[in-house]
């Protein structure tokens, strides 16, 4: 940063001392007015910042680009959210897959079916047939000779009861409903990171429009020469930040 300094001095060695009396109290009033003195008008080291670098820091972690930015005052709510989303996600995680497990042991018990090492696909037709034979025979008459079972390969199965089945397929599409929401609150998380990066550049660019303000200030600056009894004069600086 750098100030562009205009002096201008005033000479009072000819004056008499009564003028010099003036000068002292002309120097306390223009001090009073401008609020002159230099600890208040010290050059402010303070330096723009980048928008882009808060963008990246809110977009790895909402919040840090609103304190990047020196505004965590709202960042902290984006923060707050990421980690309530976090906490939601991977409840929502656990809850569904103690649902889904739940449901295999039970097809396990009470349909014979040997859960382990199948996929989802499996487990939804298990859900939506008696047995092995009766999804076979579907199969068949649908042309599709690819998605017939081989019940000598382990993937044989039977319910015990109808009601079983639908029990079943009851617990299976709940655990299905659960996990499914956990990929919305992926999508929140996202959109919260999205949120918290623009305001971030928001609030960047507000800071170093102050920095550009406080760059542009002019002030003036008094002192006098030889101070003492009998000054020789007054010195004024008119000085511009930029």
């Amino acid at each position: 940063m750098k100030s562009l300094r205009l002096i201008v001095i005033l000479l009072m060695t000819s004056y008499p001392v009564f003028a010099q009396e003036h000068l002292y109290q002309f120097r306390a009033e223009l001090s009073a007015a401008n609020n002159s003195s230099v600890q208040s008008h010290e050059v402010s080291t303070v330096s723009k910042k980048s928008p882009v670098m808060a963008v990246v820091y809110s977009l790895l972690l909402p919040g840090m680009g609103e304190l990047y930015a020196d505004g965590f005052s709202q960042g902290r709510y984006s923060l707050l959210a990421e980690g309530g989303l976090w906490m939601t996600y991977f409840s929502f995680r656990q809850y569904g897959a103690w649902i889904q497990n739940d449901s295999r042991n039970f097809a396990a018990s009470h349909a014979g079916a040997q859960v382990n090492g199948k996929d989802d696909q499996y487990f939804v037709n298990i859900g939506n047939f008696g047995d092995t034979y009766e999804y076979n025979e579907k199969k068949l008459r649908d042309r599709e000779l690819a998605k017939v079972y081989d019940v000598n390969a382990g993937y044989a199965w039977k319910w015990d009861s109808d009601a079983s089945r639908k029990e079943f397929r009851t617990m299976r599409v709940s655990s299905e409903r659960v996990l499914n929401n956990s990929r919305f609150v992926i999508a929140s998380i996202v959109v919260n990171r999205v949120i918290s990066a623009i305001n971030a550049a928001r609030l960047t660019r507000m800071f170093n429009q102050r920095v550009n303000d406080e760059l542009g200030s002019w002030w003036i600056e008094s002192s006098l020469i030889n101070e003492g009894l009998k000054p020789d004069g007054m010195k004024l600086s008119i000085v511009h930040r930029f």
